[in-house]
C-alpha cells in the first residue's frame, strides 16, 4: 500500500506543478481536467501525510523505549506507544478506503424516471408522491429540478415522470434509488379501510454530454404528435411533443412538457443519451447489472428495495435491513439517512471487492 501511496503522492505534486504551468492555465478544458483531479486526490493526500507523521511518531516512540536511559522518559514513551499504533492502524483503514476507485459517474446530473407499478391508481398516486419526495430531497440539497416529461392520470397521480436534478454529486447521493419502491396503505377511494399494497420503479441514470455517447442521427427516428396536456390551444393543436426511438436498440424516449418542438427534441435527446449510456455500462459489467435491470422494469410487488408502511409510520430499505419510523419526514424529502448508510455500505462493499 505503501508504494501505490507513493505513486499517488507523485502523481499529486506533479498535479500541482501543473496548476501553475502557463500552458495549462490558458487552455480551460485542460486547466478544468487537472483542477478535479487534484480536488479528487485531496483528501487521501491529506490522510497520508497524517499517516507518514503516526509512523514517525511510532518509530520515534519506539526509539526512546530501546535507547533512552532516564526511566521516566520510557515510561512516558510506553504510556503513548499503544495509542499511537492505534492511530496508525485507523488511519491505514482511512487510507483503504480511499483508495477505493470512486465511482467515475459520482459528479454527474442524473435523469430520473419514475414509473407506476402494481397497484392501478393508487400506485400512480404513490409514483407522485415519490416524484415530490425526491423533488423535496433536492431542494434541501440545493440541487435544480427540472420535469422532462410527464403523463399524470388527471386526479393527482402519474403513470410516469421523467426529469432531471443539477447540483453537486447529484449521481453519488441518487443512484442508490433505482429499484422497486413498495407502499402499504389505506387508498382514498378504499371505503372499507383496507390496506393496498402497490408499487413504482425509479431508474436512475447518469446524465451525459453529447461527446459522452455518439449518436449516427442515421439511427434516429423522429415523431412528432400533439402534447394533449395542459397550456392553452398551441399545446393542443401544434405537434410541438416529440418521440425519439433509437433503432438499433430499441430504446424510445419522449417529451411533451416544452411549447417548442426544438425544445423537446434537445430533452429528448438528453434522455436518450443518459439510456444509451447505461445500456454501455451494463454491457460492460455483465449480467448482474442486467438481471438488477430487468427487476428495475418489472414493477413487480416482490422484488423490491424499500418498503413505506403508513399504518405503522415505518420505512424499511431491504438491501441494509434499515428501518426508520418517521415516514412522514421521509415522504417530506429527508432521505438522508438512507443515503449515508447505502453510501457506507457501498464503501464497505467495493473495499471488500478491492482486497479479494
Amino acid at each position: 500500500m505503501r508504494e501505490r501511496l507513493e505513486r499517488v503522492r507523485n502523481r499529486y505534486e506533479e498535479l500541482t506543478r501543473l496548476l501553475s504551468d502557463p500552458a495549462v492555465v490558458t487552455n480551460q478544458d485542460r486547466l478544468r481536467e487537472i483542477s478535479k483531479e487534484h480536488s479528487d486526490l485531496t483528501p487521501l493526500m491529506r490522510t497520508y501525510e497524517k499517516y507518514v507523521k503516526a509512523l514517525d511518531d511510532v518509530h520515534g516512540l519506539k526509539e526512546i523505549t530501546e535507547t533512552s536511559s532516564d526511566p521516566e522518559m520510557k515510561q512516558l514513551a510506553y504510556a503513548e506507544l499503544d495509542g499511537a499504533k492505534a492511530r496508525v492502524g485507523e488511519l491505514e483503514e482511512e487510507l483503504k478506503a480511499l483508495l477505493v476507485p470512486k465511482d467515475p459517474n459520482d459528479s454527474r446530473n442524473v435523469i430520473v424516471e419514475i414509473r407506476a407499478g402494481t397497484g392501478g391508481e393508487e400506485a400512480a398516486l404513490f409514483a407522485s408522491d415519490l416524484f415530490r419526495m425526491y423533488t423535496r430531497y433536492a431542494e434541501k440539497r440545493g440541487w435544480k429540478v427540472e420535469v422532462l416529461d410527464a403523463n399524470d392520470t388527471g386526479i393527482g397521480g402519474v403513470k410516469e415522470i421523467s426529469f432531471g436534478l443539477s447540483g453537486d454529486d447529484v449521481y453519488a447521493a441518487m443512484k442508490f434509488e433505482s429499484g422497486v419502491h413498495r407502499v402499504q396503505r389505506v387508498p382514498a377511494t378504499e371505503a372499507q379501510g383496507r390496506v393496498h399494497t402497490s408499487a413504482a420503479t425509479v431508474a436512475v441514470l447518469p446524465e451525459v454530454e453529447q461527446f459522452d455517447v455518439q449518436v449516427n442521427p442515421a439511427d434516429l427516428q423522429i415523431d412528432t404528435f400533439r402534447s394533449g396536456g395542459k397550456g392553452g390551444q398551441n399545446v393542443n393543436k401544434v405537434e410541438t411533443a416529440v418521440r425519439i426511438t433509437h433503432r438499433p436498440s430499441g430504446i424510445v424516449v419522449a417529451c411533451r412538457q416544452e411549447r417548442s418542438q426544438f425544445q423537446n427534441r434537445e430533452r429528448a435527446m438528453k434522455m436518450l443519451r443518459a439510456k444509451l449510456y447505461e445500456a454501455a455500462l451494463e454491457a460492460q459489467v455483465g449480467d448482474v447489472a442486467a438481471r438488477r435491470k430487468m427487476m428495475v422494469k418489472s414493477g413487480d410487488r416482490s422484488e423490491k428495495i424499500r418498503t413505506y408502511n403508513f399504518p405503522q409510520n415505518r420505512v424499511t430499505d431491504h438491501r441494509i435491513g434499515l428501518t426508520l419510523y418517521n415516514l412522514a419526514e421521509v415522504i417530506d424529502g429527508r432521505l438522508d439517512e438512507f443515503v449515508e448508510q447505502l453510501q457506507v455500505a457501498d464503501r464497505a462493499e467495493r473495499l471488500r471487492n478491492a482486497d479479494t
